[in-house]
């Protein structure tokens, strides 16, 4: 994969999880604010398990973007497309499902 594609791929992959991120972060804070206002009959452990799920998202998501800068990173060391494992070369169209993919399939699969 040339570096313009990947770049692009990684570009628009780190614009979508940012995205979600604010997202989740808002929906969070909604279920945080929410369980603490007077009159609230619901049961306060479905707001403590929608908060416990939103950090889930949140953390997952950070994660995500820490790898999408790892990936950032090999490209512009020029390593991106090789598996930070093996040095195999990572086939395109594992590359354009997910961009930040740093192991191949089977490596991947091994886990």
């Amino acid at each position: 994969m040339d570096n313009t594609r990947a770049a692009a791929l990684l570009r628009a992959e780190r614009v979508r999880v940012q995205d979600l991120l604010s997202q989740s972060s808002g929906a969070g804070l909604d279920d945080r604010a929410g369980a603490s206002e007077q009159g609230d009959m619901s049961d306060p452990a479905t707001s403590l398990t929608l908060e416990e799920q939103d950090d889930a998202v949140t953390s997952s998501l950070r994660e995500r973007l820490m790898a999408i800068e790892r990936a950032e990173q090999r490209l512009r060391d020029g390593t991106y497309g090789h598996s930070v494992r093996s040095g195999d070369e990572i086939p395109d169209e594992r590359l354009e499902a997910d961009p930040a993919a740093e192991l191949t399939v089977e490596e991947a699969q091994e886990n």
